[in-house]
């Protein structure tokens, strides 16, 4: 894509969202645009009913976006699930909803706070109503006995448990005009193989679809029709999209140790290459999946299956690529390419392992010890962790070294709606600079490090493809040769090498996704998965009359674009998912733009982003750059006077 490609949402498509759906109908209705929220506890089943209302949406060909908040034990905690339906495509978070449906006691206090004015609560009235929901007069209670029709209808404690979740996604259909028919499909999709889960299940959703349309005032102001959005899109993670991706890249080698929110990633890897990498003569697998001991081991395996030539490659998070940092310089010194996927979750330490942030930007960039710089992707959904998965491979080989690709808890384990991937079968990995045994054969001697094409990368050999080719490789103090050296020229020259190395990759990254407004003079620069916050952020801006460039990085070393992009605003607000505004670091210290032209906006805390966060980030900027100037300009007025 050019660098002046949109950002910008779609525009929305027929059927989108609208405040009066029909002529003469309710002033207040809002069809295919709004969010609700559905609190429960962990361990309940909760997961199976979320993904049956999101499908749904889905296959009625609206946008829709979910984002799951869970805790980190196996089962008793708090868990929500929130759904954003809106016909515009926008995928942000919204802090506040306009229904929230209350499962669990323990949560009622916090459930109730996020209902905005004018919204709903739907809670299970099984049970007398507690004190606290009666609490707001600006909100409408709704109540609708889910357990109870569990307890009437199954058997068996467990079934009524996690039939409940059912009964609550019959009601939310009947209240939000789902089609039941759309309903009922996935369900036959789903348990169609054993009858008595599949009865047990639709029964339960029309139990609670009816009784709802029956006593509750249903459907509700806010409700769904049927749109044509999703005909040519998919609905998916980012971590099953990245796993798909490396399929695709001729992956065969994974390296890994299991630490949330990377672990689906190799699952989802596993899965796909049951089906993709089984030879068909023999039936056994053509990959290799090893989980190590720990992160160390597990990079040390993915940096040897890349010495010997397989494409290979680990997924973890944060606290994985603190422990692999060590070996990670090896990769980088020795020249060897490995891909990393990490799955950035709250830190530091254990920190919250089901939050989402953007905390290992620095962390990736220059991973291990001594002089060490990484090229480094920055997706910003399920869609680019495909597409740079692929990539991350090609770049890898063709330079030689580890390459990080950042996703994000949100990106990772969330589902989003995502054009469908294009699968090219005429794709061919870029294997970079590898000599074959004809090669080695016509050449006097074979030196490892030698750059002679001036680019900074020095071709390479397989182990065992001939007897010139390199045999052996070194983490230690090497010349030029690949022999050991302990001279400061020797060393220095290669290392200068290395850095050239990188400033040619530089222009082989993605380029940055920019849109610019004729009349703006301020930029708003992001990464990863804040894309979504911050486009939907511009379109407010604009409705007040406040106009803004905005940039996405996609790669690290950054393109001469970024730099550029600076330089042509007055100021730039760096938006990003973390306390120590690393992407705003790594710009003035890779470009040396000023920091006085530099503003951050931070949200930290491990909520996915929302587009009021970014307003009332450059909100506050705005409004102190405001009261700075008029203090300069008041304390110039009296030399002013004085000159005149």
């Amino acid at each position: 894509m050019s660098s002046d490609a949109a950002l910008a949402a779609p525009a929305a498509p027929a059927g989108g969202p609208t405040a009066a759906a029909v002529p003469g109908g309710d002033p207040l209705l809002r069809v295919n645009d709004f969010a609700f929220k559905i609190a429960t506890v962990n361990g309940t089943g909760s997961a199976s009913a979320n993904g049956l209302l999101m499908k749904a949406f889905f296959r009625m060909g609206i946008p829709v976006s979910g984002k799951n908040l869970f805790p980190s034990n196996i089962q008793g905690l708090p868990t929500w699930y929130e759904i954003r339906v809106n016909g515009a495509g926008h995928t942000a978070r919204i802090p506040d909803f306009d229904l929230v449906v209350a499962l669990n006691p323990a949560t009622y206090g916090r459930d109730l706070a996020e209902v905005r004015p004018g919204g709903w609560l739907l809670h299970d009235s099984s049970w007398p109503l507690p004190r606290e929901l009666g609490e707001r007069d600006d909100i409408t209670v709704l109540g609708l006995p889910m357990a109870r029709l569990c307890a009437d209808h199954f058997f068996g404690s467990r079934d009524r448990i996690l039939l409940r979740n059912i009964v609550c996604a019959g009601a939310l259909a009947g209240l939000l005009e789902l089609e039941m028919a759309v309903v009922e499909q996935l369900l036959v999709e789903t348990y169609g193989r054993k009858k008595s889960l599949l009865d047990a299940n639709v029964e339960a959703v029309r139990l609670g679809y009816e009784r709802a349309r029956a006593e509750l005032p249903a459907p509700l102001p806010i409700r769904v029709r049927r749109m044509d959005a999703t005909g040519d899109a998919v609905l998916v993670d980012g971590n099953t999209a990245a796993a798909l991706g490396c399929i695709y890249a001729g992956a065969t080698v994974v390296g890994w140790y299991p630490i949330t929110p990377s672990t689906s990633m190799v699952d989802a890897f596993r899965g796909f290459a049951e089906r993709f990498r089984k030879d068909p003569d023999t039936g056994r697998n053509r990959v290799a999946i090893l989980q190590a001991e720990d992160e160390l081991a597990a990079v040390g395996m993915v940096i040897g299956a890349g010495w010997v030539g397989a494409r290979s490659f680990t997924s973890t998070s944060g606290p994985g690529i603190s422990l692999m940092s060590e070996i990670i310089g090896l990769a980088y010194y020795a020249e060897i390419p490995a891909v990393l996927f990490d799955i950035q979750r709250t830190g530091p330490s254990t920190g919250m392992p089901t939050r989402t942030q953007q905390g290992d930007l620095l962390l990736c960039a220059y991973a291990s010890h001594g002089d060490t710089k990484h090229i480094c992707l920055y997706p910003a959904h399920p869609g680019e962790c495909f597409d740079f998965a692929v990539r991350a491979f090609d770049l890898a080989e063709c330079f030689q070294t580890p390459v990080f690709v950042l996703s994000d808890l949100d990106i990772g384990m969330n589902d989003w709606v995502v054009p469908r991937f294009h699968w090219d079968d005429a794709y061919r990995p870029d294997r970079g600079k590898v000599l074959s045994a004809e090669e080695l054969e016509a050449i006097p001697a074979f030196h490892r490090y030698v750059d002679v094409d001036g680019d900074g990368v020095a071709a390479r050999s397989l182990p065992g493809v001939h007897p010139k080719g390199a045999f052996f490789t070194r983490g230690s103090g090497h010349d030029r040769y690949g022999r050991y050296t302990e001279d400061a020229d020797g060393y220095t020259e290669v290392m200068e090498r290395l850095g050239r190395k990188l400033d040619t990759a530089a222009g082989q990254l993605p380029e940055p996704e920019i849109v610019r407004t004729p009349e703006a003079t301020v930029g708003v620069v992001t990464v990863g998965g804040c894309r979504g916050a911050v486009l939907e952020a511009r379109e407010r801006l604009a409705e007040q009359g406040i106009a803004v460039n905005v940039m996405r990085i996609r790669g690290f070393p950054f393109a001469p674009l970024v730099a550029a992009f600076l330089e042509g605003n007055r100021v730039n607000y760096v938006v990003e998912q973390n306390r120590d505004a690393q992407l705003l670091g790594l710009l003035m210290l890779e470009t040396g733009f000023p920091a006085s032209r530099l503003r951050s906006v931070r949200a930290y805390g491990g909520m996915p982003l929302s587009a009021r966060d970014v307003m009332d980030g450059i909100g506050t900027w705005m409004e102190e750059d405001r009261r700075r100037d008029d203090l300069d300009a008041a304390a110039a007025a009296p030399a002013l006077e004085a000159m005149r």
